[in-house]
C-alpha cells in the first residue's frame, strides 16, 4: 500500500472516534443522532435524483439496512448513556469482525485461518479485559455494545447482498440513507412524543457537523478503498479503538490506565487479524 492509502486509512480510523467522542459529549445523544442524521439526508437527496432506482428485488435490502441502521443508533445511543468511550467503542467495534467470523463458522461451516483464530481469540481476551475487574465497564453498557455490534454486522451483511442486487452503489446508498433519515426521527417522536429542532441554536449546529464529520469519515475510508487493497484498509482502520481510548481521556476527561490501553490494544491488533481477511 501507498502512504496514501495508509494515511486515508489512519484519518478514517481517526473521524471515526472523533465522531464517537462527538456523540458521547451529548446532553441528548438521542437528540444528537437524530439531528446528524439530517446531514445525511441532504447528501442523499441529490445522489437519488441522480441515480435511477434500483432493481426491484434491492428494495427489501435497503429498507432492512435501513431499520437495522435506526437499531444501530438507539443501542449506540443506549451504550453511551452506561459507558464511557474508551470502553464502549473498543467493544463494538472490535466485536463486528468477532461476530461475522464466529458467524461464518457456526452458520455457514467456514474453516477459520490461522490469523482468524488468533484475531478471534485476541478480541475476545481485549474485550473482557473492558468488561472484568477493577473499573471494567458496567454489564448494562457491554450488553447494549455487543448488541450494537451484532447490529453493525447484520446491516454490513444484507448491504454486502443488497448493493449487488442494486445494480448500483450509489442508488443503493442514496435510498437507505433516505429511509434512515425518515425513519430515525419517526422513532424519535414514538420514543419521545415530540422532535424539537431550533436549527438557530448552537447546538442543532453542532449536530449537523457533527453528521457532515460522520459522512466525511465514511467518504475518506471510500477514497482509501478505491485506492488499495480492502483487507489491510480495514485492518488499519481498526486501530481506532485505540484512538477512542486517548480522545476520551483528552477530550472528555476518562480515565486511561495501562490495563485499559492494553485491553484497547489487544482488541485492536485481534480485529486487525481479521480484517486483514476480509
Amino acid at each position: 500500500m501507498s502512504a496514501t492509502v495508509i494515511a486515508l486509512a489512519l484519518f478514517a480510523a481517526i473521524l471515526h472516534a472523533g465522531w464517537n467522542a462527538f456523540l458521547r459529549t451529548g446532553a441528548d445523544r438521542l437528540w444528537t443522532v437524530t439531528v446528524m442524521s439530517f446531514s445525511s439526508t441532504l447528501i442523499a437527496i441529490p445522489m437519488a435524483l441522480y441515480h435511477a432506482l434500483p432493481a426491484t428485488g434491492a428494495w427489501p435490502y435497503v429498507a432492512f439496512s435501513a431499520g437495522l441502521q435506526v437499531g444501530y443508533s438507539v443501542f449506540l445511543v443506549a451504550a453511551y448513556r452506561y459507558g464511557e468511550l474508551g470502553q464502549v467503542y473498543p467493544i463494538v467495534r472490535g466485536s463486528v469482525p468477532l461476530l461475522v467470523t464466529l458467524g461464518g463458522f457456526v452458520l455457514a461451516g467456514q474453516q477459520l485461518t490461522m490469523p482468524e483464530i488468533v484475531g478471534v481469540t485476541l478480541v475476545a481476551c481485549g474485550i473482557m479485559g473492558l468488561s472484568l475487574g477493577r473499573g471494567r465497564a458496567s454489564t448494562t453498557s457491554i450488553l447494549y455494545a455487543l448488541a450494537t455490534g451484532a447490529i453493525i454486522a447484520a446491516y454490513a451483511t444484507v448491504d454486502a447482498i443488497g448493493v449487488r442486487v442494486a445494480g448500483d452503489s450509489g442508488a443503493y446508498t442514496a435510498w437507505v440513507l433516505l429511509i434512515y433519515g425518515a425513519l430515525l426521527p419517526a422513532t424519535f417522536i414514538v420514543l419521545r412524543g415530540r422532535l424539537v429542532v431550533n436549527f438557530s441554536a448552537p447546538e442543532t449546529r453542532k449536530a449537523l457537523a457533527g453528521g457532515l464529520f460522520a459522512l466525511l469519515a465514511y467518504a475518506v475510508v471510500v477514497a482509501a478503498f478505491a485506492l488499495g487493497p480492502a483487507g489491510p484498509i480495514t485492518a488499519i482502520r481498526e486501530t481506532s479503538v485505540v484512538f477512542a481510548a486517548f480522545i476520551g481521556r483528552l477530550f472528555l476527561g476518562e480515565q486511561l490506565t495501562p490495563r485499559r490501553v492494553g485491553a484497547c490494544a489487544v482488541v485492536a491488533l485481534g480485529a486487525i487479524c481479521l480484517g486483514y481477511q476480509a
